[in-house]
């Protein structure tokens, strides 16, 4: 949540911080600000998007070669101008941006008005300017000991970068549970949430750990120490992202754009770890902890939103081909629930983003219960990727519409490469299935170029059933995580109501729904439980209801039955998931277009959820 980006060097600070906003919207667009340092502090901030601060800051001075930018998800308060960030201290000499919760904020805010201070917003975040403010004064300190002060009195999260009137070239970080790195150019630095707008400029970087404080100064190396000012040797990492990765590249949409990478994305996912030929997989986080897999007494996955939904999927191959027990959590309940964990349990951590709070807490928990954990995580370099004992990066590139699709894939492909890898060492798979479902492993990045060829027809659709009020989507065994994926898809990003459900279930309850206007989504492929698929379209039909059938090519049976449906090429049960999505997904996209939705960024959604 929220997108911080700061810059200290001999450019125009500007142009660099609202380009940097710009790709870092997906995290947060509710208002947007900047703070510039030339003399006196220019502040700048609007409620709603970075466009509309560009059209505010047009005619008013912006030159400085320091400066911090902050596009706000919003937590504490309304989105309005003044809960915009940055947040002034009351003497008006220290501009700060924060991402992240300040739980005990309250019982501070109260302490510093009978200290005489005043505020002008409901944040959480003024409270903080204000408290570094106060100990700078009263203790007579400077700005650095004044931040490391502050942060030893508040209880929460915080990634936070602090410009001071008087210092034109340094800049403060700090980090705690939220991500920062920082970006070392020649004679400038960058600080941003994540590296897609320090990518142009350079590609050495700094991950801040929690609890790390950085003085960022031109002209010299980047001081880190903690809170307890111990000094941290600082290690610059070279970033592996490009910028070509993170542009639309002719899209009309990163959603649509990162849909029709998935092939590629998928491939990614598999390289260097799927060998055809030998009929090998080679997975280094498996490899590292064989021992571990083979012995434990069960997997757990913590995840959250769509990357749940991919656990699900994995619960259902583990079990299938592996025969170890799963268990799916909810990180979110997981950390709250006090759970039975020990020794020879292994927790596997899925996101996207790789800085979910629910998720990085659930880790947390599971490590203090001598887990062994594991992460599957797109960004390189993230908190859970530092957090775990060891992992996978599921390869697919920046994802920036914050509606989740190729992540959601590439996360399925490092399952069934872990499911597969898995059975084989354990033996609970015959040579010749093992073969088999290695090959059509490596068929699935063809088989869903050709499910993006049903573009037109999925078009011609969501035309149809734009306008519908609710949608129900129905799947068994490997599908029925698809379908609560689909309707979370369409949830996201058109605002339809829509639920996902075990074909079986709707008989108790949601079959009530059923009318003429309830389109119902029915993934009816011809491995497994088919006849009992076809069955419950069956019931469907009869209550009036329309039918979409994602059904396999050929499928003569749900089509006399179905008012549409979308024929996928066929391959193994096991597999299905990498299929069968895709449809929904396009569905998804071209309702909400259709609807005058922003796609992209989806209304109260951010990409990257770090805070609770």
């Amino acid at each position: 949540m929220c997108g911080i980006v700061a810059y200290v060097g001999e450019k125009e600070a500007y142009p660099i911080i609202i380009k940097g906003l710009k790709r870092l919207e997906y995290r947060g667009y509710d208002s947007a600000g900047v703070a510039l340092l030339n003399g006196d502090i220019n502040l700048y901030k609007v409620k709603g998007k970075v466009s509309k601060l560009e059209d505010f800051a047009a005619n008013k001075p912006k030159t400085s070669t320091i400066g911090i930018g902050h596009t706000r998800w919003a937590t504490h308060g309304p989105p309005n101008d003044e809960n915009a960030h940055p947040h002034m201290s009351g003497n008006e000499n220290i501009a700060l941006i924060h991402n992240g919760i300040i739980e005990n904020y309250d019982s501070l805010k109260k302490e510093l008005i009978t200290r005489g201070h005043t505020f002008k917003s409901e944040t959480d975040t003024e409270v903080l300017v204000h408290l570094i403010e106060d100990i700078q004064e009263n203790e007579k300190v400077d700005l650095e000991t004044a931040t490391r002060m502050a942060l030893h009195e508040v209880v929460g999260a915080y990634a936070i970068v602090i410009l001071e009137k008087g210092n034109p070239n340094r800049l403060i970080a700090a980090r705690n549970s939220s991500p920062l790195v920082i970006g070392v150019g020649e004679d400038e630095f960058f600080v941003a949430s994540d590296a897609t707008p320090i990518v142009e400029y350079t590609k050495n970087v700094i991950y801040l750990e929690d609890e790390q404080v950085a003085v960022i100064e031109k002209g010299k190396e980047v001081k880190v120490t903690n809170i307890a000012n111990q000094k941290v040797t600082p290690y610059i990492e070279e970033l592996e992202l490009n910028l070509e990765a993170i542009e639309k590249g002719g899209y009309e949409h990163f959603m649509l754009k990162e849909i029709y990478e998935q092939p590629q994305s998928i491939r990614n996912s598999m390289l260097g770890r799927l060998n055809v030929k030998n009929g090998k997989i080679v997975m280094g986080g498996i490899e590292e902890f064989e021992s571990k897999f083979m012995n434990a007494s069960r997997i757990i996955f913590v995840a959250c939103g769509t990357s749940w939904h991919s656990a699900l999927v994995g619960e259902y191959m583990i079990e299938d081909l592996a025969r170890i027990p799963v268990e799916v959590e909810y990180a979110s309940e997981f950390r709250y629930r006090n759970p039975i964990i020990n020794e020879k349990d292994i927790v596997i951590a899925i996101s996207q983003s790789g800085e979910t709070a629910d998720t990085l807490a659930a880790l947390e928990i599971a490590k203090q219960k001598g887990a062994t954990i594991y992460g599957i995580c797109n960004v390189v370099g993230s908190s859970i990727a530092r957090a775990t004992d060891g992992g996978s990066y599921t390869h697919a590139g920046p994802e920036i519409g914050v509606a989740s699709t190729k992540a959601f894939t590439a996360q399925i492909t490092i399952l069934a490469l872990m499911a597969l890898s898995l059975a084989e060492k354990k033996g609970s798979i015959t040579k010749s299935r093992y073969q088999n479902l290695v090959n059509q492993l490596d068929t699935i990045p063809n088989l869903v170029e050709k499910v993006l060829k049903t573009n037109d027809q999925i078009k011609y659709l969501a035309d149809l059933y734009k306008d519908a009020h609710n949608f129900l989507y129905l799947g068994r065994g490997y599908n029925f995580p698809v379908a609560l994926e689909g309707a979370l898809k369409l949830k996201e990003i058109s605002y339809i109501h829509a639920e996902g459900y075990p074909a079986a279930e709707m008989k108790h309850g949601p079959i009530a729904l059923i009318d003429e206007n309830m389109p119902v989504v029915a993934i009816a492929t011809r491995k497994g439980s088919y006849q009992k698929v076809v069955s419950n379209i069956q019931e469907v039909k009869a209550r009036n209801g329309k039918i979409i059938g994602i059904v396999t090519e050929g499928d003569e049976a749900v089509k006399e039955m179905a008012d549409y449906v979308i024929e996928i090429p066929e391959t193994e049960e096991f597999l299905d998931p990498l299929i069968t999505v895709i449809p929904l997904q396009l569905l998804a996209y071209h309702i909400a277009v259709m609807r005058g939705c922003n796609v992209d960024q989806p209304r109260n959604l951010a990409k990257s959820v770090t805070v609770e």
